[in-house]
């Protein structure tokens, strides 16, 4: 079957088609439909069936023969260690945890925060979480105090599961007494907190109030698990709003295991027992839906990676990984291609492994530029694969769908909609617009199963935030166009694109151009205020390694190379070399922060930024400019 019959099977009838791919998962008790809209435009699937994420993620696999097949491979090349669980280990792990849990008074609807570095623990916190019913909300490990305690007046959780520490290259980021900090900056107190002790760090624990993980597991009664309703959140995730206040995303527990379990073969073309490997962390969405729920609801072997792409030890650490643990399918972000193909532009050290078990690599978080794709087929010569979703989504919005039919690849685009999103492009006043022409994506409700139905405690806010706007629509925040053949194109956040005398242009298209330019590793492109155009393009180049040329001929070959691909209607002119982009923990470039500082507006730093000092040596550099004054 090919993708257009699939689309076409969904769109002719949506029941019918969730209805089917419910069919592949555990039920306590089967639903009686699949879409409920009686409260539309809200939208919940499944809302009657019972069911538990944490029986379909490790239970069933034990329960039918697969016990020894490892479920997790936890490679950490920053303490050297590697350590495979079996699903019959992760049952056992995950059963007791949730035993003690339980024994501490934690069921069903209480919220527990983690705050857990990338460590095996850490999935098995959020599936004994589900195992019980209770709903999960997991914070980057190492977030600030404020941001922490942010998060716990908002969930108000009933336990806080964490660890001593976490370690990045060279340091080891201290988490018990940001935890302690931000326990009392909050209004709202745990019960009682769960602290994992590493070997690099023991943390002082507070008498009565915390605990060591394995002593508050021993003794305890290994807990069954606990049904609950398809409309049940089985997490909160926090993603960062615009006024600082962070905005919690709800995953319903059925819909979420129905669609993960759908993309595992038909996106990402990996079978039960294959081994398959998202490099995130377990803070991002991406880490929820690829590292735990959707490998082991689909029963694969799911790769947890505490390393950086580059340093730990070198840019060949990603193929180390692969060769060792035979990944058959890898995801992870543009940002750490642009890392390895910086430190390694050759891609000599691709040639140092075996990485015949791979078969395709995944791409999303950041736009990815042509440039860093051609570089990758060309070094790794499988299909490289640029998809695009969001947090709220919880699983691509648009993708090439590999376990269905291998599309031909457009560079810059990360293919078709899948299944489940009706995709549109509007102009401001909500009118379809033509192929090729610029505009908001948006998206035909009702979204798909598995999307958020609502933001957590703030139904107000999450009809402002998506549905106000586009009425009949989810708004996206991104812009972008679809072409003839139903490729759309991302080119930019919606604040992204920028008015120049009147003419709308896409940031990204600019950063394409610069992009491929032999000399830059990695760029951004922001716009400026300007006086006499309204705001003006200005361009920020990391260069690869090893590059002597001056910086001024580089900038003046790229700004050239703006002019002739895009024309002098970008008036773009003005560029810096710089040694490294501000971005998120997760790889996003943080280009509003950016403009900010150029404009000289009050900020706030964002507090998932990865280093704050990027933005001092940022605000020199457009003070060579003229800038940030």
């Amino acid at each position: 079957m090919s993708y257009n019959d699939v689309y076409a099977r969904w769109k002719a009838d949506p029941e019918a088609f969730w209805m089917e791919q419910a069919e592949a998962i555990d039920w306590v008790r089967k639903p009686s439909k699949a879409l409920w809209d009686e409260n539309a435009p809200i939208y919940e699937w499944f809302k009657d069936g019972l069911i538990n994420a944490c029986w379909n993620a490790v239970d069933r696999h034990v329960a039918a023969g697969r016990g020894p097949q490892y479920a997790i491979v936890y490679d950490s090349p920053i303490t050297g260690r590697t350590h495979k669980i079996t699903y019959s280990e992760l049952r056992n792990r995950v059963a007791t945890l949730a035993g003690a849990l339980r024994a501490k008074g934690v069921e069903k609807g209480d919220r527990v925060v983690i705050y857990m570095p990338m460590v095996p623990e850490a999935v098995e916190a959020m599936l004994a979480c589900a195992r019980l019913g209770a709903i999960h909300s997991v914070v980057f490990g190492g977030f600030a105090a404020n941001e922490l305690a942010v998060r716990i007046d908002d969930a108000k959780p009933k336990a806080i599961l964490a660890a001593s520490c976490g370690i990045e290259p060279g340091r080891v980021v201290h988490y018990k007494p940001l935890l302690d900090a931000a326990i009392e900056q909050a209004s709202h107190k745990p019960d009682f907190c769960v602290i994992l002790q590493r070997e690099e760090e023991v943390a002082k624990l507070i008498e009565g109030r915390d605990f060591g993980w394995h002593s508050f597991q021993y003794g305890a009664a290994p807990a069954e698990c606990v049904p609950v309703e398809g409309d049940h959140p089985a997490y909160i995730l926090y993603t960062s709003g615009t006024t600082g206040q962070p905005k919690g995303v709800v995953r319903p527990t059925a819909g979420h295991l129905v669609a993960l379990n759908w993309t595992m073969k038909n996106i990402f073309n990996v079978d039960p027992g294959e081994v398959f490997w998202a490099a995130s962390d377990v803070g991002w969405v991406v880490g929820h839906s690829y590292i735990c729920y959707g490998p082991l609801v689909h029963g694969n072997t799911s790769v947890l990676f505490e390393g950086k792409p580059v340093g730990t030890p070198d840019a060949g650490t990603f193929w180390r990984v692969i060769q060792d643990h035979k990944v058959a399918s890898f995801f992870t972000a543009p940002t750490a291609f642009r890392a390895i193909k910086r430190e390694d532009p050759k891609g000599e050290m691709v040639n140092r492994y075996d990485l015949s078990s791979l078969r395709a690599l995944f791409l999303a978080g950041e736009r990815a530029d042509p440039d860093t794709i051609v570089w990758a087929q060309d070094k790794l010569g499988v299909p490289v694969i640029d998809h695009w979703w969001q947090t709220e989504s919880g699983w691509p919005m648009v993708a090439n769908p590999l376990g269905i039919e291998e599309l031909p690849v457009k560079l810059g685009s990360p293919t078709v909609p899948m299944p489940g999103y009706d995709v549109q492009i509007l102009d401001e006043g909500g009118h379809p617009m033509k192929p090729g022409e610029l505009g908001s994506i948006a998206i035909r409700l009702p979204l798909p199963p598995g999307t958020l139905p609502t933001l957590w405690k703030a139904e107000a806010r999450f009809r402002k935030a998506y549905l106000e706007h586009f009425p009949g629509y989810y708004e996206t925040g991104d812009a972008g166009y679809i072409d003839e053949d139903g490729y759309l194109y991302i080119m930019a956040r919606t604040d992204d694109v920028i008015n120049v005398a009147g003419h709308r242009l896409s940031t990204g298209a600019m950063e394409e151009v610069l992009a491929s330019h032999q000399d830059v590793a990695e760029c951004a492109v922001i716009g400026v205020a300007d006086e006499l155009k309204g705001q003006l393009p200005l361009g920020f180049l990391c260069l690869n390694k090893g590059t002597n040329r001056p910086s001024d001929e580089i900038v003046t070959e790229c700004v050239g190379l703006v002019r002739e691909k895009i024309g002098p209607v970008a008036a773009f002119k003005l560029a810096c070399v710089v040694d490294r982009l501000p971005k998120t923990r997760s790889g996003k470039i943080l280009r509003a922060t950016m403009v900010k500082v150029a404009d000289s507006q009050p900020f706030k730093v964002p507090a998932t930024i990865d280093d704050p000092a990027i933005l001092d040596e940022i605000r020199a550099a457009l003070r060579g400019l003229g800038y940030a004054r």
